[in-house]
């Protein structure tokens, strides 16, 4: 396999990295691309050391799979060369989600979308992955009708800013001194804030409304609905998020436990309520506390956390790209 990964130097690139050598995957070549600034430094991989390269058409040219990990605008640059080489593109930006034609996938869950590509496959949002994890072994069970979820979201779901900006807030409000937010639209620090993405018509934010699209292109249900609130906490990494589910027909908490326990991806947690701490850096989605919801007979709630980084974003692209190369 020749690989390419566009935005190494960020928390998802250099997490994609990782995957790969923890995967042990069979890599020919690996080439790690990064902004101009980056360029000619060095990242560790295997006992090795990969030199960070700008993207450029010859240096795309002769990869197989380009896994991106850079903003929506850059994705939207880059596609075109990555489609000219020829290379199978995942992308984790949100700029092709909703794009007809391009496959929306968790393998776990709708893998076979992978193979119908056409040179471009998306990552989903991080929250929306992780929620949609839990929520499919009931699915499969009933099909769902509607979802109300509200998320609480690690700073790394804003990046390595986000990170670094919680770290130095804590380390100055601990000595007293004053902070100003700037990644964050207020400090973050010993605070939520209940404002992801930008604002919509209907009131909702552009990440509360992934849920349902998305959600809905994953799971195949057209006509899912999906009321979500968005809430930013001070967890460096690893989303959770409370989910009440409404299916087509009853389904018993003990049923829907079985089917949790058997998912491939999923961890039910039945002694203790799962937290963000525990499941940071691991690829699993621990999913806890299943009662059913006291106001509608076919309803059921949940909790449920994921590592943001890994399974919300770099693991789960590393894995779209292990399913195509299983199913050649």
């Amino acid at each position: 396999m020749k690989i390419g990964i566009l935005g190494a130097t960020g928390a998802v690139g250099r997490q994609m990295l990782e995957c790969i050598e923890e995967r042990q995957l069979p890599v020919e070549e690996l080439r790690v691309f990064a902004s101009e600034r980056s360029k000619g430094k060095k990242l560790p991989f295997a006992g090795q050391e990969l030199t960070l390269e700008v993207v450029s058409q010859e240096r795309l040219n002769g990869l197989d799979y380009v896994l991106g990990a850079v903003s929506n605008s850059l994705s939207k640059e880059y596609r075109p060369l990555v489609e000219k080489s020829g290379a199978v593109y995942i992308d984790n930006s949100s700029a092709f989600r909703q794009e007809d034609g391009v496959p929306l996938v968790v393998p776990e869950i709708n893998g076979q979308d992978a193979l119908d590509h056409h040179g471009v496959i998306a990552n989903p949002n991080c929250s929306t992955a992780i929620t949609l994890m839990a929520l499919a072994p009931i699915a499969k069970l009933s099909p769902i009708k509607a979802i109300n979820a509200c998320t609480y979201q690690a700073v790394s779901g804003a990046g390595m800013g986000g990170i670094s900006e919680l770290k130095d807030e804590v380390t100055a409000l601990t000595k007293g001194e004053s902070v100003e937010a700037k990644v964050f639209p207020a400090q973050i620090a010993f605070n939520v804030i209940a404002d992801i993405g930008s604002p919509l018509e209907n009131g909702y934010t552009t990440e509360e409304m992934k849920m349902q699209n998305e959600g809905r292109k994953i799971l195949h249900l057209p006509d899912l609905l999906v009321t979500c609130t968005c809430v930013r906490v001070p967890v460096y990494r690893s989303h959770s998020i409370a989910v009440t589910v409404v299916t087509e027909e009853p389904v018993s908490v003990e049923a829907a436990e079985n089917a949790i326990a058997a998912f491939d991806g999923d961890l039910l947690v039945t002694d203790h309520t799962p937290t963000p701490l525990e499941n940071s850096d691991k690829d699993i989605v621990q999913v806890g506390r299943l009662r059913r919801d006291l106001t509608n007979p076919n309803g059921l709630t949940l909790w449920c956390t994921g590592d943001q980084i890994r399974k919300g974003a770099a693991t789960n692209a590393v894995q779209i790209m292990e399913y195509l190369e299983n199913n050649k």
